[in-house]
């Protein structure tokens, strides 16, 4: 759960910087290389062993893919300190070279466009240890209370090859994999999908999960532990969703009340977004050893049994301790981030600026407009407007932190030109119609909202999303007339906005230049749902 208020100065001086050189490494991860286009991903089936002991884990990935167009070399990712240990095709020995966590497979076999072919990576290592997870990823060795392992992977930014061999970027997913994790048989493994059968061979037991629906890399997840389970089913969109919860024994009874939450979630966002997309995968809450992520049908909870962000409020409102921030948060994902994926992480503000918007549409749903204008407003208080939301591309780098609570503030704002709820919710259900299972551009998205809300947002747009610039008003007032116009805009930027007179409900539309208007009373409102400052001078 990456949520950026959340990660305080130290963990944004971490990530985000204002200036950066980057290097062939960022270039080999962040981008479409000539070695990552030709081939197109079908399917993984990732096989780990892990030795929670020794903090060891060791393995193989079949790869299959389909041939776009012919090459004979191509790039499968893997961070060091792992190893590849060897790769095949049709049971050859395949040789590669490295660089950095790049590792370019030398094929042998001719590749003729439309052939399925795969190649099988077996590796080893000690995997980065997570120092702050899930900011700082990788694999979270721990235990409970009672000293048991509790063991659980995290890699958002990071990136999926910190701990297994794959193709790491995220414009690619793959249509379905099986996740078959080894580990001692007194432990349960929960991965994504849903659990195909279970094997136990001496003092060890192998969980084979399938994944029957396109996923990202960073979505896959091991988390092992002395689980318990318990499960229910969820009547939504699309017939009967699984549920099912693992967590520690100590916790089975708080969990059993505060997952209860779940349900609540489903309602609420299959009413603004649509059917949970994962339906065949069913939909879990496992407990781990940190705060929480959005791992696919497998999402992750550690926020200690508690409504809030362990137990905070971040808007301020009050609004925020009415619901447990991970479950609805990290599970807003499912929808934007998992169903509606970026290509690119320059535009992961689709992620998290509609997920950090979904929790206003939860209180929305449940606890009524204002509850959610409340939320919403509160949370402005937390963006720092440090650098664009959109980072640069190519390169593995995202945006601004404040793709959260300033990206929920935009749409919320935009909800607000739109006036027609039933037209919001369409397009907000309709995004994730059309991109389903999809990886998409900002331009994808902004040119869809344009077209479905019938208005050009291509000024709204450039406004929040590539300047730290804020709208402001500016306003003076003679007997009764106003006359305003915007100041700290792009060119073209013509938002209206709503402002109440006497309680009579009125529209200004400023741009740059000065306008003047009558208006009749003495009581003057400013409709603080949008996302602008306002001056009288």
């Amino acid at each position: 759960m990456k949520h950026f208020f959340l990660l305080t100065l130290a963990i944004l001086g971490g990530y985000f910087v204002s200036a950066q050189n980057f290097t062939r490494q960022d270039t080999l991860r962040g981008s479409i290389t000539p070695e990552r286009e030709w081939w197109d991903l079908n399917y993984y089936h990732l096989k780990v062993e892990v030795d929670p002991n020794n903090e060891f884990i060791s393995g193989s990935n079949t790869v299959r893919y389909q041939v776009l167009k012919p090459s004979n070399i191509l790039q499968i990712d893997l961070q060091e300190p792992m190893q590849i240990a060897s790769v095949t095709q049709d049971g050859k020995k395949l040789d590669f070279t490295s660089e950095g966590a790049a590792h370019f497979i030398e094929l042998n076999k001719k590749q003729r466009p439309g052939d399925f072919n795969q190649i099988e990576i077996e590796y080893s290592g000690h995997p980065r240890k997570a120092v702050r997870a899930p900011w700082d990823g990788g694999f979270s060795w721990k235990q409970d209370e009672n000293g048991n392992p509790f063991v659980a992977t995290s890699c958002q930014r990071l990136g999926a090859s910190v701990w297994w061999p794959n193709k790491d970027h995220m414009y690619d997913e793959v249509d379905s994999m099986r996740i078959s994790v080894t580990v001692p048989k007194n432990l349960m493994d929960v991965s994504n999908g849903k659990l195909e059968k279970v094997e136990e061979i001496g003092n060890q037991k192998t969980f084979h999960w399938f994944v029957s629906n396109p996923i990202n890399n960073y979505g896959v997840n091991v988390n092992i532990g002395n689980y318990v389970h318990f499960g229910e089913k969820y009547e939504g969109e699309k017939g009967f969703l699984d549920l099912d919860y693992y967590v520690l024994p100590e916790n089975l009874e708080k969990a059993k009340e505060q997952f209860k939450q779940t349900r609540m979630m489903l309602d609420a966002f299959e009413h603004w977004f649509g059917p949970y997309p994962f339906y065949e995968d069913g939909f879990k809450l496992v407990e781990v050893p940190y705060l929480g992520m959005e791992h696919q049908s497998s999402v992750t909870y550690g926020n200690g049994y508690q409504n809030g962000y362990l137990g905070r409020d971040l808007s301020g409102s009050g609004w925020g301790l009415k619901f447990d921030f991970i479950i609805i948060h990290e599970a807003g994902h499912e929808w934007f981030a998992n169903n509606i994926t970026y290509k690119d992480i320059a535009d992961m503000w689709i992620h998290e600026g509609f997920t950090a918007y979904s929790e206003n549409l939860y209180l929305d749903y449940h606890f009524g407009p204002k509850a959610a204008s409340e939320y919403v407003i509160g949370t402005r208080a937390n963006i720092q407007n440090d650098r664009p939301i959109i980072g640069p591309y190519h390169v593995n780098k995202s945006g601004s932190g404040d793709m959260y609570y300033k990206g929920a503030n935009i749409l919320h704002t935009l909800r607000q030109l739109i006036e027609d709820d039933a037209l919001w919710r369409q397009a907000l259900r309709g995004l994730n119609s059309e991109f389903y299972h999809q990886t998409v551009t900002t331009k994808q998205i902004e040119d869809y909202l344009s077209e479905k809300t019938g208005k050009d947002l291509s000024a709204f747009f450039d406004q929040y999303l590539r300047t730290t610039m804020i709208p402001k008003l500016e306003f003076k007032l003679e007997g009764n007339s106003i006359t305003y116009h915007y100041i700290n805009v792009v060119t073209d930027f013509d938002m209206p906005i709503r402002l109440f007179v006497d309680g009579k409900e009125y529209w200004l539309f400023p741009n740059n230049n000065w306008k003047t208007e009558h208006l009749e009373g003495e009581e003057l409102i400013f409709d603080d749902n949008f996302y602008i400052e306002i001056e009288k001078i």
